[in-house]
């Protein structure tokens, strides 16, 4: 007990307790720069990350994956063209996943979430897309791009054809009456390319920085449909004036285009084909002198089937490229590949 008036005298240091307290010390300045650096790092990273996109885009590389902006497309060929366009650039991606087609269009949480995340959507025209107002309204995503790739296309009056008067009412656009409009003019190379190239300013106007890369697609696949073009040209020129049977009204362009006539059993391929339909396709079946009718790989009626086994007549396939097989790779060889065996299905049809 120290006496009053004495000096304070500390107590001697104990050396493992001096060393606790400079292991506290270290640990505690770790824990600082732990806490410090991560932002820190982020920042210097963020940076950089910046200057190289910029510095890819003013060279004309593609920016990074992650800023790629969304795409999204209605139907099969417009998915098709706008990938050829694309190219890395943009993320294209259906809004309708799968084997569904552009009839499939439904408010489902799915869809509003992929056009909530999409800075353009690119559709067909020409009233093929049900409910797509509804839907970009229910989006909650104002700045969305809407790309109409048929805007600069004239369309086809479809019916002529078809039973007058048939109206299946089945989905706007779709309805093959006379007069109505036919919303199938990618299955025309040369309207197909008057689409890529609306497709194409259009994502050059969405997304100027890959300018170069939009242009450069765009010039590779409108020769690839040239090639095509040429191809379906001389294959089907020597059946010029011929008329092909359909089983639902699907080809008024591809005729057109290609000098030929057709006609079909229904107008839409959900439409039943009454006893009129199938008199009349029988009688043009006998004055045309066809070998074979030409149905779809995703449509057809039992009627159909029974009118080619009554007439002895093979059933060929003629692809309109509405809908795919699940896991069928959506890539943009996939358009000239199946207008290719289109040609030689309509060949096989006249006798060829």
């Amino acid at each position: 007990m120290r006496r009053l008036g004495e000096p304070l005298r500390l107590a001697k240091a104990d050396p493992a307790a001096m060393g606790f307290f400079r292991l506290r010390r270290h640990r505690l300045g770790s824990l600082l720069a732990l806490l410090v650096l991560p932002p820190l790092l982020a920042g210097c990273v963020a940076s950089l990350q910046r200057g190289g996109e910029a510095g890819a885009v003013r060279n004309g590389a593609t920016p990074s994956a992650v800023r790629r902006p969304l795409v999204l497309t209605t139907v099969l060929p417009i998915t098709l063209f706008t990938r050829a366009v694309a190219g890395p650039c943009a993320e294209v991606r259906p809004l309708v996943e799968g084997a569904a087609g552009a009839h499939d269009l439904q408010a489902t949480p799915a869809q509003l979430a992929r056009l909530r995340q999409a800075r353009v959507l690119v559709v067909n025209g020409l009233g093929l897309e049900r409910h797509l107002d509804r839907l970009v309204a229910g989006s909650g995503n104002p700045a969305l791009r809407l790309l109409d790739a048929s805007r600069s296309l004239g369309p086809t009056a479809v019916g002529s054809g078809t039973h007058p008067g048939t109206d299946s009412g089945a989905h706007p656009g779709h309805v093959h009456q006379s007069g109505a409009v036919n919303p199938h003019v990618w299955l025309d190379p040369q309207r197909a390319a008057r689409q890529v190239e609306t497709i194409r300013d259009g994502l050059i106007a969405a997304d100027p920085a890959c300018r170069a890369s939009y242009l450069a697609n765009a010039a590779a696949f409108l020769a690839e449909l040239r090639r095509l073009d040429a191809d379906l040209s001389g294959l089907l020129a020597p059946y010029a004036g011929r008329r092909f049977l359909a089983f639902h009204d699907l080809a008024p362009y591809f005729a057109e285009r290609y000098h030929l006539q057709a006609d079909a059993l229904v107008a839409v391929p959900d439409q039943s084909p009454s006893a009129a339909d199938l008199q009349r396709l029988q009688r043009q079946v006998r004055a045309s002198g066809l070998r074979a009718l030409v149905s779809e790989p995703q449509a057809g009626s039992r009627a159909f089937t029974a009118l080619a086994r009554d007439l002895n007549l093979p059933v060929v396939i003629f692809d309109p490229l509405e809908t795919v097989p699940a896991g069928t790779p959506l890539t943009p060889s996939l358009y000239g590949t199946t207008m290719r065996r289109n040609g030689r299905s309509l060949v096989r049809a006249f006798g060829g």
